[in-house]
C-alpha cells in the first residue's frame, strides 16, 4: 500500500492473493486487523540543519521526495517499517542470525535461531512474537518452516502453499527457522554447480531486519 500524494489522503493498495479470495466472498470476512508503516522512500540526509532559509526548510527536501506506489515484491517493498521502542532507547536494535551467509550442499539442513541485541536491554535477546524469514527463491529449499510461535495467526501464514515449481519468495514466521537445501538436480544449469538467493530476516517487534546471500551447493562436487 501506498500514498499517491502529500496534499491529499489517496492510498493505493494491492491485495494479496489471500485478500482477494476474502474480498471474493462478499460475506464480512475480509476485514483489515492490522497494519504496518514504512518509510522506504526518506533518505534522511537530506534532512538539512543550515538551511538558510531558517528551520520551517530544514525538512523540505525530504518532503518533496517522490512517494512510492504500491507493488507486490515483499522483498523491495516495506523494508525499512516503523516500530514502537521502549522509551530511553539509545541504540537502534540490529539482528544476529549467527552467520554471514549460509552455504549448504544438497539435501543438508540447518536451523537458525535469531536474536536482537539493543533490545529490551541485556536481559532479553529474544523477541517473544518471533522473526519473520524470508527466502527470495523458495525453489532452492526442499523445506522451509518456522518453528516456535504457535498463534493462531503465525500458523495460518506458515500453513500457505507456495507454487513450488515457480521463482517466487516465502515467508514463514518463527522462534527457529529451519532449512533444508534442495536435492533436485535439474535446478543446477549447466556448467554451473551451485545455485545463489538471500535471505532476509525481520524481528516483528523491533523491526530490525538483516539480508544474508545463501548459497546451495551441488552434492557431488
Amino acid at each position: 500500500m501506498g500514498y499517491l500524494n502529500n496534499a491529499i489522503v489517496t492510498v493505493d493498495a494491492i491485495l494479496t492473493k489471500k485478500g482477494r479470495e476474502l474480498l471474493a466472498k462478499g460475506d464480512g470476512s475480509f476485514k483489515v486487523t492490522q497494519f504496518a508503516l514504512a518509510d522506504d522512500e526518506i533518505d534522511y540526509t537530506l534532512y538539512n540543519p543550515q538551511h538558510p532559509s531558517g528551520s520551517e526548510y530544514y525538512g523540505e527536501a525530504i518532503e518533496k521526495m517522490p512517494l512510492l506506489e504500491a507493488f507486490s515484491d515483499e522483498t523491495q517493498i516495506m523494508k525499512y517499517k516503523l516500530a514502537t521502542l521502549p522509551r530511553g532507547t539509545s541504540k537502534l536494535p540490529v539482528l544476529d542470525l549467527g552467520y554471514t551467509a549460509i552455504t549448504l550442499k544438497q539435501g543438508s539442513s540447518l536451523a537458525i535461531t535469531p536474536q536482537t541485541l539493543n533490545y529490551l536491554g541485556v536481559t532479553q535477546i529474544f523477541e517473544s512474537a518471533g522473526y519473520a524469514a524470508t527466502i527470495a527463491d523458495v525453489r532452492v529449499l526442499s523445506t522451509f518452516t518456522g518453528v516456535g510461535i504457535t498463534t493462531a495467526d503465525v500458523v495460518a501464514a506458515n500453513a500457505e502453499q507456495q507454487t513450488a515449481g515457480t521463482s517466487i519468495s516465502r515467508t514463514v514466521i518463527g522462534s527457529t527457522i529451519n532449512l533444508t537445501a534442495t536435492s533436485v538436480n535439474d535446478m543446477f544449469v549447466q556448467d554451473s554447480n551451485y545455485l545463489l538467493t538471500s535471505l532476509t530476516v525481520v524481528g516483528r517487534e523491533s523491526g530490525a531486519r538483516l539480508t544474508i546471500p545463501v548459497k546451495i551447493l551441488k552434492a557431488n562436487i
